[in-house]
């Protein structure tokens, strides 16, 4: 089985939230929102955003002062993508033991469990 990315670590992630909630950013714009949850170095963020881009998850053009980077894909897809990829590598492919997992051993709101029961009727309707 081949990946089409290659798995975003756990920082990168958290690159791309910063990344997703703006049209377009800076590596300054990242850092300083970072630097607010916790300490990092401005060359760590830097280097990280670099690395992003060599694995096609963040595009750059020169700005006025400073590059500006871009998703390379909606978050929507990058989220399915990476999902779909733990469920095959967990899960050899299938996501009921997922799904059984986070409503056995997860604290789910009873709002949130009548929404994940709305999901599968509709999608037993379109199939």
């Amino acid at each position: 089985m081949r990946r089409s990315k290659p798995v975003l670590t756990e920082h990168e992630l958290e690159i791309m939230h910063v990344v997703w909630q703006r049209p377009s950013v800076t590596v300054r714009d990242v850092y300083e929102e970072l630097l607010e949850r916790r300490k990092i170095a401005y060359t760590t963020v830097m280097t990280m955003m670099g690395i992003l881009e060599r694995k096609g998850y963040l595009q750059k053009k020169k700005g006025e002062k400073a590059y500006l980077y871009r998703p390379s894909h909606p978050q929507s897809r990058v989220l399915r993508s990476l999902v779909s990829d733990f469920v095959g590598r967990v899960f050899n492919g299938s996501a009921k033991p997922l799904l059984v997992h986070l409503i056995e051993n997860e604290r789910l709101s009873e709002a949130e469990l009548e929404e994940i029961a709305a999901l599968m009727r509709q999608k037993r309707r379109q199939s």
